[in-house]
């Protein structure tokens, strides 16, 4: 057999049978870190998602089968060192030394035939079948029943998740992706405390305690506010119908609930308008370590942003609302950051189904940044009064 190349490789592994490219060792440290290349299936064409960490902001991008062996063979020129590649074909890797010259090493899986006597699938048969398979790269399987999914009409009760929810399957599967890469942050040698404002049915907050206290045996106590009395009434049905000993549900407002002291995460999702603002100024309040937030109907800056260099684009109301919405999740992002939260702005699904689910994961550092000039120089070109900037200098005077 030939010398492997580069481009010998990426022929042979992107296509259907791909599971993931990961590309690392970066040329510069400004720039991505890692490099993460995964199948997705959207709107029934099959694409592939890079996501690039940037210090801490995530990037996404869906290429065409194309469009990755262009993108990978630029990232290998100008980016990284190294990559790996792993498929239902084999498995690659590539080395870039100083000069740019490349070692490609490539282990291809049996070929379809006979071996031995026995018929060997064909690459075209364990494509097939990880295509079927893909969704049990899941937290939550399917094919393995979940009481709380069932009840809530996502599962069936042999663990077939039904066709007109799946989206709402890959949504909680999406937010304990979430919750898993903050598992550090959280003590397995004492009770952690967890305030989930405006839980609603709590498709979320069942899959939480679920994830946490079910599968990684995380000493765990989490409450769930709603305002829906007879939401709440459901929902403490339910978990005392599953044996949830820590998981209760309370009707109460975010801004006035004062419950508990001190609290270990606060989870935010879909709080209208202000009353994200509220959510978030209580969690730095208490010092959670965790914060997660997906905000919802951001119309406070809407209403104030005033700029006559941006009057041209502000005039279009689709426009004002989008860049209105974007600037309210920014600036809660950095006045985190001011407090001393280590903060990203993440897509929480993805953004074929809604422009508006994006995710604040907020994590505590210690540190607070010093960005509050940039912050109030920012507030007095937008002429704009942020409820959670009120908030949090509130705090600092009770």
């Amino acid at each position: 057999m030939g010398k492997e190349t580069l481009e010998s490789m990426l022929n042979l592994f992107i296509n259907e049978s791909l599971r993931q490219m990961v590309f690392s060792n970066p040329v510069n440290k400004d720039g991505f870190l890692k490099t993460k290349v995964r199948p997705v299936m959207i709107r029934g064409q099959l694409l592939f998602q890079a996501e690039g960490r940037k210090g801490n902001q995530v990037f996404h991008e869906n290429l065409s089968q194309e469009e990755l062996k262009e993108y990978a063979k630029e990232l290998l020129k100008n980016q990284f060192r190294q990559a790996e590649i792993f498929s239902g074909l084999g498995s690659g890797t590539v080395l870039v030394g100083k000069k740019g010259t490349m070692t490609v090493k490539i282990q291809r899986k049996i070929q379809p035939g006979r071996e031995n006597g026995r018929k060997t699938e064909s690459p075209a048969a364990d494509s097939a079948i990880f295509l079927h398979n893909r969704q049990k790269n899941y937290i939550l399987q399917e094919g393995r029943p979940v009481p709380f999914l069932v009840d809530l009409g996502v599962m069936t009760a042999e663990g077939k998740v039904v066709r007109s929810r799946y989206d709402k399957f890959r949504q909680v599967n999406r937010f304990l992706e979430f919750i898993e890469d903050i598992l550090p942050r959280l003590d397995k040698k004492k009770e952690n405390v967890i305030l989930d404002f405006g839980c609603g049915k709590s498709y979320l907050t069942f899959a939480m305690y679920y994830y946490l206290h079910c599968m990684k045996h995380y000493p765990i106590r989490i409450i769930g506010l709603d305002l829906k009395k007879d939401v709440i009434e459901r929902c403490n049905r339910l978990a005392d119908q599953y044996g949830y000993e820590k998981l209760s549900f309370l009707p109460g407002d975010i801004a006035g609930y004062e419950g508990v002291d001190p609290v270990d995460m606060v989870v935010t999702l879909h709080a209208c308008d202000t009353a994200t603002d509220y959510a978030l100024a209580k969690a730095v309040r208490w010092g959670a370590k965790v914060i997660l937030s997906v905000p919802c109907c951001q119309h406070e800056l809407n209403r104030q942003i005033k700029n006559e260099l941006f009057e041209p684009v502000l005039r279009y109301g689709v426009i004002r609302e989008r860049i209105a919405a974007l600037y309210t999740d920014a600036l809660r992002a950095e006045l985190l950051e001011g407090e001393g939260y280590r903060t990203q702005i993440l897509e929480f699904i993805d953004m074929e189904h809604t422009p508006k689910n994006l995710l604040i994961r907020a994590v505590k550092e210690g540190k607070p940044k010093d960005n509050q000039k940039e912050i109030q120089q920012l507030l007095e070109f937008l002429k704009i009064q942020p409820t959670l900037a009120q908030l949090l200098k509130s705090n600092k005077t009770v």
